[in-house]
């Protein structure tokens, strides 16, 4: 027997960056919309635990220091339902490019997670399949409540947004940022940006015209004054006839949207390093994602 499901890719629709707390993270509110681009994540029966990873981005994750996000999910899956280990073997197809600011560490813990619940038949509520994600990364719960959702604390308080499915150009970079240094650098000269009311209703109703000038990030610019590329691929898919482009995340991977997915391969292709995606999965729903 074994359990197998997708880690979705995500991307902020916009970040807000309210300020510091007290326990070393900040207080945001996003949007986050799940994308069709994903990792598998298998789980199987097993003494002992092993994690492994393969595919395409594999050797990306060793350099950036291994699956650990992995590991702490499964163990804190372990620890809530009283086993000394978490009992599987958990392999992961890496596709999502890593340390960009696409969510894919956090997307494998989130589907380790319920694939262990799946495995081991243990039924846990969402209420405490999201407390075991809060534990393990701010970005978790979003992935494993599945579909659209809006974030607001340290992003582990999650509210499930109707979302439309949108076409997204997606162009990582060839260096990573680190997301304590986006929010440190953000502490020494960031600002907060615009109320997103109008831009949520815009997610809401469909309509791109509006969102897509609407995107914002307040990582963005402190990332972008130490990386001038950030900037440099936002214009250039302007240029190419995007209706809007920003970082997502801590980055410092840039997305831009477009009107369709012909839309969206026509930018693709004047952008180099450029893919096209979409999202939120239209097969998606909450706690969703088995292959």
């Amino acid at each position: 027997m074994s359990v197998t499901r997708r880690a979705h890719a995500k991307l902020n629709v916009f970040l807000r960056v309210l300020g510091a707390r007290d326990d070393g993270y900040h207080d945001v509110e996003t949007v986050i919309l799940p994308l069709e681009l994903h990792d598998v994540v298998t789980a199987e029966p097993a003494d002992g635990f092993v994690v492994t990873v393969q595919g395409a981005r594999a050797r990306e994750l060793t350099r950036a220091g291994g699956e650990a996000l992995v590991d702490r999910a499964a163990r804190a899956w372990a620890h809530e339902t009283g086993r000394e280990t978490p009992g599987a073997t958990i392999s992961v197809e890496k596709r999502i490019p890593v340390a960009a600011g696409l969510g894919g560490g956090s997307a494998d813990a989130a589907a380790t997670i319920l694939a262990l619940d799946d495995l081991h038949g243990t039924d846990l509520s969402t209420e405490t399949l999201l407390g075991i994600a809060a534990a393990v990364g701010s970005d978790v719960p979003a992935l494993v409540l599945g579909g659209a959702v809006y974030a607001d604390g340290r992003g582990d308080r999650v509210t499930p947004v109707h979302a439309q499915t949108t076409h997204w150009v997606v162009v990582p970079a060839s260096f990573a940022v680190r997301t304590p240094d986006a929010y440190a650098w953000w502490d020494d000269g960031g600002t907060t940006g615009p109320d997103p009311g109008a831009l949520i209703a815009a997610v809401e109703a469909g309509n791109d015209e509006i969102l897509g000038p609407a995107l914002f990030d307040d990582l963005q610019s402190v990332v972008a004054e130490r990386h001038p590329e950030v900037a440099d691929t936002i214009a250039a898919l302007l240029d190419a006839g995007a209706l809007g482009a920003a970082m997502s995340g801590s980055g410092p991977t840039v997305v831009a949207l477009a009107r369709h997915m012909v839309h969206a391969d026509q930018i693709a292709a004047e952008v180099p390093g450029a893919f096209v995606t979409s999202g939120p999965p239209r097969t998606m729903g909450p706690l969703s994602g088995v292959v």
